[in-house]
């Protein structure tokens, strides 16, 4: 069961959820490609008949080996943040979680976010991607990476925050 699922106070509701885009892999695509076209640049090094040529291929391929491990390392960690990120609105208030050996967590409570923002560079704008920054009275501003569609989750935090606020001040002043 998920973080989120796990920590629900009684009669609160999920509204909806967004996930991490899965861009998060990219770099470890771009590092996979530079290491194989190392690979064949070394093995087209090592066709030639020369020596220094067959011993400068060897350095290349150990380089090409370096980038390759380097690649694995960085689709470990995007899997990691794919698997273990999660963002939610319920009916009372806003989670998100992160991480796997150290947990980053943020819990707001409806009536006390203060605005929410959208930042995303050109390809975040290509692949409909981006980072959410939410803001709680206080100051408190928090960002979280890579979120789908975040103009989409921008706009519903914003609609659920305005209804639910809107309810609180009617019940206020209903009694």
């Amino acid at each position: 069961m998920s973080y989120i699922q796990d920590n629900l106070m009684p009669n609160e509701k999920i509204i909806f959820t967004a996930r991490v885009h899965s861009a998060v892999f990219l770099p470890s695509v771009l590092m996979l490609i530079i290491s194989l076209a190392t690979v064949f640049f070394s093995f087209r090094l090592a066709s030639q008949q020369n020596t220094s040529a067959s011993m400068l291929a060897g350095m290349v391929l150990v380089i090409a080996f370096f980038l390759f491990l380097y690649a694995v390392v960085l689709s470990i960690k995007a899997l990691i943040t794919v698997t273990t990120t999660e963002f939610a609105v319920t009916n009372r208030r806003i989670f998100a979680k992160s991480g796997l050996i150290r947990r980053h967590t943020l819990e707001i409570l409806l009536l006390k976010v203060e605005s929410v923002e959208v930042y995303q560079n050109i390809i975040g704008r290509l692949l409909n991607y981006g980072t959410v920054s939410i803001t709680g009275t206080g100051g408190t501003s928090e960002e979280f990476e890579a979120i789908v569609d975040p103009s989409d989750v921008r706009k519903k935090v914003n609609q659920v925050v305005e209804y639910y606020t809107a309810q609180a001040y009617a019940h206020q002043h209903k009694q």
